[in-house]
């Protein structure tokens, strides 16, 4: 057994729900995030500013065909010059505009849902993958399932400004330790239930610099082994500004993503990735508080096993 799969098989057994919340479960983590826990983030809404967490969706995205992942084709099917020139058929002057985008869920802002990633033939809550997902898409654990459920308290950890100075570079992993630092530096806990945006500054410096590698090249990210902390805290999603969420290259040779193999099908938890946090960041170091009501809403796409959002968040 490699260093990589023995550190997987670890890491699942121990930081593993399956069964915490039932055999039928298909909520994960979010089964942290009760009516308790959304009352207290209804009452951090205190100026009525909101932030969008998104970044675009068009063309000018960040990715380059890996995986047949493509960005947003956006394609018009009435404009106002098929109004203009009487082409609609409508009566009495009326006109419209009408169009169609093509697109693949995760090629920007998005949540990755319960059925993306398999751990040695296993999803959620140690169903058989083949079972999970086929080809008519993710019959047990499909994204609409959790359609009502993404709306709570919001935590931001810039670690890219306390730990970096503003940015970290590519390949940092980030620890247990830097997540601690990072909050207590915010004076902020993070804790059950809790939604948890981590900044690194990648999304930054690729908007200055250009995308490069961004779709999956080397990239700041969480390390490994957060899984515990991950666990332990017991949040109920975490997102970053980067395009996978861990350190890449990851921390083993040989490896693939293997933070996802344990917090996804082992874990039940929900992965943000490619969030803009820029302009919520600014406003947190301006006014000290780093907590705040999220509503990150999935698409209810049925049997989908990821979405596109726009995350808000309210202060």
């Amino acid at each position: 057994m490699s260093a990589v799969e023995k550190a997987i098989a670890e890491a699942a057994r121990e930081y593993s729900n399956w069964g915490r919340w039932g055999e039928d479960d298909v909520r994960g983590t979010l089964n942290f995030l009760d009516e308790a826990k959304r009352v207290q983030a209804a009452g951090l809404v205190r100026r009525g500013v909101s932030f969008s967490l998104s970044q675009r969706f068009d063309m000018n995205g960040p990715q380059r065909g890996w995986r047949r992942r493509t960005n947003p084709v956006h394609t018009m099917l009435d404009t106002g010059v098929d109004a203009a020139l009487g082409k609609q058929g409508f009566p009495h002057g009326i006109g419209g505009a009408d169009d169609v985008i093509a697109m693949p869920l995760q090629c920007s802002t998005q949540w990755d849902g319960l059925g993306h990633i398999f751990d040695r033939g296993n999803a959620w809550n140690g169903r058989p993958a083949q079972d999970v997902v086929t080809s008519n898409g993710d019959q047990v654990t499909g994204i609409e399932t959790v359609a009502d459920a993404v709306a709570g308290r919001g935590v931001l950890l810039d670690v890219g400004r306390v730990i970096g100075g503003g940015e970290l570079p590519d390949a940092f992993a980030i620890t247990e330790e830097h997540l601690a630092a990072t909050a207590a530096a915010h004076g902020v806990e993070v804790g059950r239930g809790d939604i948890v945006c981590v900044r690194t500054g990648q999304l930054t410096r690729v908007r200055r610099d250009g995308w490069g590698e961004y779709a999956g090249g080397p990239a700041p990210g969480l390390s490994f082994w957060t899984a515990g902390w991950l666990h332990g805290t017991e949040i109920a999603a975490i997102a970053t500004d980067t395009w996978g969420f861990e350190v890449r290259p990851n921390e083993f040779e040989d490896a693939f993503q293997p933070l996802h193999q344990i917090v996804i099908p082992n874990m039940g938890l929900f992965v943000g990735e490619m969030w803009d946090l820029d302009a919520l960041a600014a406003d947190c170091a301006a006014d000290g508080v780093y907590e705040f009501q999220l509503i990150a809403a999935p698409l209810p796409i049925t049997g989908a096993v990821g979405s596109p959002v726009n995350p808000l968040a309210l202060k």
